[in-house]
Formats: C-alpha cells, structure tokens, sequence
C-alpha cells in the first residue's frame, strides 16, 4: 500500500497493470490497513488475478485469504508458523516462508510451505527486515537447500531488471520485485520487461 500510494496509484489500479504486463503470481502486502479494507482489496484483486488465470497470495492473513478466495498466504519470521497457516488454509492453498539466514533456511526444510523466498538479496528501502543484505551466495545456498525440499526458491530485496538474471542464475526460481516495477511510471511495460528478459 504504502509503494502505491507513493508512486501516486491506486492498488487495483497497479493489479490491473500488473496482469495486462504478464504477472502471473502477485503478493498482496498492506500491513496498515484495516481488516475489513484489506478483505476487499483482496476480493477485488483475487477476482481480476483469477479472470487473467494468475495467483495472489495474501500477505500475513491467513483469514483474509480463505475469505477472498486467494490462492494462499506468505508469512515471515515472526508471523502464524508455516504449520498453523496450514491447518488454517487447508492442503490446496500455497504457504511461503520467508527466510533471511541459514539456521532459517535449515529450520524451514522440514515446514509444510509450498515455496521459500530469501532476502533481501540486495539492500532494499522498501521493507525494513532487519536483515542485511545476503547476496548471490546466499541464493545459491538456498536454492541449493530449497531445491533438496522440493520447493522453489523466490528470491526479494532490491531486485530491478539488471539485477534479475544474475539473480535467476544463482539458482532462484522467481524474484518479487516491487520498487524497480513502478519506478518508470508504467508498470504494465515494465512487467513486459522483466518477462521478456527472464524468457518467460
């Protein structure tokens, strides 16, 4: 919420774009926004996600997305446990578990996610984690111990478009990029962009 508004667009606005670029896997994250606000902006974007055949995955609120219909929740270190989001979510719905550190990493092998993310891979602005910034050689290590799980690796923090396939080649199977998608102002070439240069 807080990139939207400062890039001056409203969130569905950017959902739209998004999904006109070619996005087919979108995180909804607005952890200052009422709950009954943010069920309908997840209602609203898992409606347009699901009419593009795209997935959202809801940030933190495991009960806002059995409610907006989403296709499952991202949690961090200190959200729900992986295991708890499942009993809540059911077994068809993805869990994903961010990790910043190997005993992380090492403690998330054996959770129930459907995918893990690392980061911040580069020095972001955009989210305060706490966490320095972990390099390729991090991302190489997770893909390594993700890949062992049987699980992607989704690599986030300070990914732009140049930065994307050294990314890639290190071994994750996705980045989440938020900051370099709406710094040119237009999100939905931007996307195209990124899909283009990844090969997608």
């Amino acid at each position: 919420m807080d990139v939207c508004r400062a890039a001056g667009r409203l969130p569905l606005d950017i959902v739209r774009a998004y999904l006109a670029g070619g996005a087919t896997f979108l995180q909804l994250r607005a952890k200052a926004l009422p709950g009954a606000a943010f069920l309908q902006l997840a209602r609203d974007a898992v409606a347009l996600a699901h009419a593009a055949d795209a997935r959202v995955i809801v940030n933190d609120r495991a009960d806002l997305a059995v409610l907006s219909n989403a296709d499952g929740v991202h949690v961090g270190q200190d959200d729900l446990r992986p295991a708890d989001v499942r009993r809540l979510i059911g077994p068809d719905r993805d869990v994903g578990l961010s990790t910043h550190t190997t005993a992380q990493l090492e403690r998330a092998i054996d959770a129930p996610v459907s995918y893990l993310a690392i980061g911040p891979v580069f020095a972001t602005a955009t989210k305060a984690t706490g966490y320095d910034a972990v390099g390729l050689t991090m991302v190489r290590q997770a893909a390594a111990m993700a890949a062992r799980r049987g699980v992607p690796l989704v690599a986030i923090g300070g990914i732009t478009l140049e930065r994307a396939p050294s990314v890639i080649d290190a071994g994750a199977a996705a980045v989440a990029v938020i900051t370099d998608l709406l710094a040119s102002g237009d999100p939905e070439a931007r996307v195209r962009e990124f899909l283009r240069t990844l090969g997608v």
